[in-house]
């Protein structure tokens, strides 16, 4: 079965972050598919089933299933406009654990993205949290799936250098650490996420952390329309949209590799 390598929430290959996207012809087995993951050792590996309605959509990290995935929801949105298995003009109906999520395509050629937001709210900071970034938090807050911790500038947060073991203690999926942009940045915040808990020691760009961030960011500025820079080492941009409890994520993508699964 064809199986494709793509850089989402980038404009150019060997940015933003790498997604595999497996095109089932039938339902797959659970361990097939965590094995199928562990072999891409990529963030996320998603996997993509025709139905009637539209697409089964479910991702794994090399260790195990999640419930929500942006970027590899932007990529197998790009696999399926890039082969043809969807008209460029119709939408991508994703059916998945966090319920339908819909992409569109831009004029611009961008992707954009229907998500729910998951706004956080505050909660203390555990001490391994503290220990495992080595900063102290001006907030600290929890969603279903993450910690949202919030620093005191940008250089603390590109500057954070996190003790992973530490953090794979928490309970939680996985970390998020944002502070407001530097003063003339060209994007309003910034971020970083890790989740040694589920095989991602750090994640270059993380469409679902997002979620939290554009409420978060959009209520401490005022604002429904935000950029959002996550300062990994690739780097990548989302762009955002709050509308009631639902949060609009654009970016590109771009496919690197293709193949067929033998196994």
């Amino acid at each position: 079965m064809p199986i494709y390598m793509v850089d989402a929430f980038a404009s150019e290959a060997f940015r933003g972050n790498p997604a595999a996207v497996c095109l089932l012809e039938k339902a797959a087995e659970d361990g097939w598919m965590r094995q199928v993951a562990a072999e891409m050792n990529q963030s996320e590996t998603a996997f993509v089933l025709r139905e009637e309605e539209g697409w089964r959509l479910r991702w794994f990290t090399p260790e195990r299933e999640v419930e929500l995935c942006g970027h590899a929801t932007l990529a197998s949105a790009h696999v399926l406009w890039q082969t043809g298995r969807l008209a460029s003009g119709a939408e991508a109906r994703f059916y998945t654990h966090s319920g339908l999520l819909v992409c569109s395509r831009t004029d611009d050629g961008g992707i954009e993205m229907d998500f729910p937001a998951e706004p956080v709210e505050p909660a203390q900071t555990p001490p391994a949290a503290i220990e495992g970034l080595g900063i102290v938090p001006r907030y600290t807050g929890r969603n279903r799936m993450d910690l949202l911790i919030e620093a005191d500038s940008e250089e603390t947060v590109r500057t954070i250098r996190p003790d992973f073991g530490l953090l794979k203690s928490l309970d939680c999926r996985g970390i998020i650490v944002t502070s407001r942009a530097s003063a003339g940045a060209g994007y309003d915040f910034v971020s970083r996420f890790f989740a040694p808990g589920v095989g991602i020691a750090e994640d270059p760009v993380t469409g679902s952390a997002h979620c939290a961030l554009a409420p978060y960011w959009g209520k401490r500025l005022r604002k429904e329309v935000l950029t959002g820079y996550q300062a990994s080492a690739r780097g990548g941009f989302v762009q955002t949209r709050l509308s009631g409890d639902r949060l609009r994520l654009t970016g590109q993508a771009v496919t690197v590799m293709q193949g067929r699964l033998e196994a």
